[in-house]
């Protein structure tokens, strides 16, 4: 089994493709140990002296550092996902269902319309690209010309996350849908 490793905008974040799928549908983020508890590859992950989050991706993983040197690090995460790949280990135990929820959506159902068609860019235009990066990015909510995402992955704490979100994100759905204001993290 070979495992590619991609670095993400995030310095204390890295991607980890082990060239098959990891989770067919959905994301999956922890951000302690007690959070991966629910996941086998997860606790195998937060076990690695150093590792601070864990995120489940189509087909990447992406791990956070607190501290310490990717070279220092990197093989021992590499053998955790190639440990858990090879003994054939479901991703989640005790029948665990992934849930896409990030809290309740909310906006006024005068603005359906345009929620839909940012949740349409979300999905075409903006996901793709995040995941790219080893993240994920989903809506939240739409107020008053303000757009709430949530961020995961390595896009969370991501020193550029900031610049992603007003450069690009912001610009984006401003080009497309004038209501827009603006786009904020949550």
């Amino acid at each position: 089994m070979f495992i590619q490793t991609e670095a993400t905008p995030n310095p204390a974040t890295l991607k980890f493709l082990p060239g098959r799928v990891v989770m067919p549908e959905g994301t999956f983020e922890a951000k302690n140990p007690d959070q991966g508890e629910v996941s086998p590859l997860a606790q195998r992950l937060f076990a690695v002296p150093g590792v601070t989050g864990v995120f489940f991706g189509y087909d990447f993983v992406t791990v956070t550092k607190a501290d310490g040197e990717w070279q220092h690090l990197k093989p021992a995460i590499l053998g955790a996902i190639m440990e858990h790949f090879m003994t054939g280990a479901p991703l989640f135990a005790n029948g665990y269902g992934v849930s896409q929820e990030d809290g309740e959506e909310f906006f006024d159902e005068q603005d359906a319309a345009t929620v839909e068609t940012i949740k349409e860019l979300l999905e075409t235009r903006i996901r793709p690209a995040v995941a790219g990066d080893g993240g994920d990015i989903t809506f939240r909510g739409f107020k008053d010309g303000t757009v709430y995402l949530v961020m995961k992955g390595a896009c969370s704490g991501c020193p550029s996350s900031t610049a992603t979100l007003r450069h690009g994100i912001q610009n984006l759905l401003r080009h497309f849908l004038p209501d827009v204001r603006e786009v904020q993290a949550v």
